[in-house]
């Protein structure tokens, strides 16, 4: 058996795989993450491992599962945040996830030291506050005091295989996802590291994705339920590991589409994809001499979730749906009303940490199914500007996989299959496509796989949404519109940033 944990940003989706990777049972175990003005976005990592405790106990407790049939146990984690420790390896503070933005002001200096252009060369990415290279330029320069304890810094996955193991190392698609790797060397970049002023030894070694870190301690496991020894594999960042977990490993198999909390779209490539307009990112795969072109907003699922608990805060997934199904016959963009999804700032396309949410075209007769329909629109909006910036870079998207919670949604499902002109599938891994990952990286580091492309046969295809070409010709129409709102507001929000001064936090 294997075991697979996935540290989303509200909880950790763990799951129990037979040795072949087959999904067995699944669990989720929440946490909050911490969201407040200024850009704060932080989580306890005692929390995470907390989840992982309880949600491990929980599968190997359940009927017919021996302990002693675990043979290995690997993650999928959020990327792009920064968990700082102290020389005992204990976190000195909550980590700064991934969608904080505090450190504008460290990323600007940045981008006048090094160049925006020059990081996206050396890194696939953009330099911007979401990474963890001038987060760890905050913390020093903010918070000195708690800075003087760091010893080491690293990503939320790296943490849990230091309590299970006793060794903190890291793999590729995560240290691709700091701002501080020299992707195509496969190093930590010392050209970035001087100019952010930050000691390379902070950071851990980088090993292949399915290295074993070791074995799980004996007081790790007692709490755990398993026996010590389990071999541990490293794992990934959530990113790539859901490109391997909906089985897209290499490009003929197409592009999958996440929609979680944070919501993206990502293909598989031999090479790392550098767009001209610099609005998309590449990270490296799970799997060896393979990247994952990727665009990702801040806000996907997770605008929808901000709206219904607005609703409703006691709202359960059922009421959800309901709230979902209402909207599945409203009309929004179709009649003026706009969503624009920015709650947390924004990555891809516009990579822009002061822009906010609104809704544009509110008249009186809009109630809950016409709102709820402009969330679904403008996030599938965003994201058709992310799908555009990938055709023009030569990278077809012509159908597409959806994966994550919101993939339940047949309205949603319908929307986007309309809008981008794709079919649109759904597979039996909406909720575990992460988590399905780690299982396939664990069997292939513990020697129970030998071929990444097993992943494709471990999900089937259980919905397929075919556009509609009249509905697609006017969701163009309207897409022109939807990105002339940002346009226009975009100076708005920049003015407004300076005003209010931005405040410590």
């Amino acid at each position: 058996m294997i075991i697979a944990h996935d540290l989303g940003t509200t909880g950790d989706k763990a799951s129990l795989h037979t040795d072949d990777g087959r999904l067995v049972a699944a669990v989720t175990v929440h946490y909050d993450p911490c969201f407040a003005a200024g850009g704060v976005a932080e989580q306890d990592p005692r929390d995470w491992w907390e989840a992982v405790v309880a949600a491990t106990r929980e599968l190997v407790n359940r009927d017919g599962v021996d302990p002693g049939s675990v043979k290995a146990l690997s993650f999928s984690g959020q990327m792009m945040g920064a968990v700082f420790l102290d020389a005992h390896d204990e976190p000195v503070r909550p980590a700064m996830i991934w969608a904080d933005t505090r450190s504008k002001r460290q990323c600007d200096a940045l981008v006048q030291r090094v160049g925006m252009e020059r990081c996206y060369a050396i890194t696939g990415h953009r330099l911007n506050p979401t990474y963890s290279l001038t987060k760890v330029m905050w913390l020093a320069q903010e918070r000195p005091d708690e800075w003087a304890r760091v010893r080491r810094v690293c990503m939320a996955k790296d943490y849990l295989v230091r309590r299970l193991t006793g060794v903190l190392v890291t793999d590729p698609s995560d240290a691709s996802g700091t701002d501080a790797f020299d992707q195509r060397n496969g190093v930590w970049s010392d050209e970035l590291l001087a100019a952010a002023g930050v000691d390379r030894a902070l950071w851990p070694e980088v090993v292949p994705s399915t290295t074993v870190a070791g074995g799980i301690l004996p007081e790790p496991a007692a709490a755990m339920g398993l026996p010590a020894g389990v071999p541990v594999v490293i794992g990934g960042g959530d990113g790539p590991m859901a490109a391997l977990g909906v089985g897209v490993v290499d490009p003929s198999d197409g592009a999958y589409t996440y929609l979680g909390t944070s919501s993206w779209v990502s293909v598989a490539a031999p090479a790392a994809l550098h767009d001209p307009g610099m609005r998309t990112m590449t990270f490296n795969h799970v799997i060896p001499d393979r990247f994952v072109p990727t665009a990702t907003m801040q806000a996907g699922g997770g605008s929808l979730q901000w709206f219904a608990e607005l609703l409703e805060p006691t709202a359960d997934g059922a009421a959800l749906g309901r709230l979902v199904d209402a909207a599945s016959t409203a009309t929004a963009s179709g009649e003026g009303l706009y969503f624009l999804p920015h709650l947390l700032g924004e990555r891809s396309p516009y990579w822009n940490p002061d822009v906010r949410g609104a809704f544009i075209g509110l008249a009186r007769h809009h109630g809950r199914p016409e709102l709820t329909r402009a969330v679904l629109e403008g996030v599938a909006f965003n994201l058709l500007t992310c799908v555009e910036a990938f055709r023009e870079a030569g990278t077809p998207i012509d159908r597409v996989d959806a994966i994550g919670g919101g993939a339940n949604s047949d309205a949603w499902l319908r929307i986007i299959a309309d809008m981008w002109g794709v079919t649109v599938r759904r597979r039996t891994i909406v909720d575990e496509g992460n988590s399905l990952g780690a299982a396939v990286l664990a069997g292939l580091g513990a020697g129970l796989l030998d071929d990444p492309s097993a992943a494709r046969a471990l999900s089937e295809v259980t919905a397929e949404f075919s556009p509609d070409p009249g509905r697609h010709a006017e969701y163009v129409a309207r897409h022109s519109v939807f990105l002339d709102a940002y346009e226009r507001l975009e100076s708005w929000y920049g003015g407004r940033a300076s005003i209010s001064g931005g405040g410590r936090s």
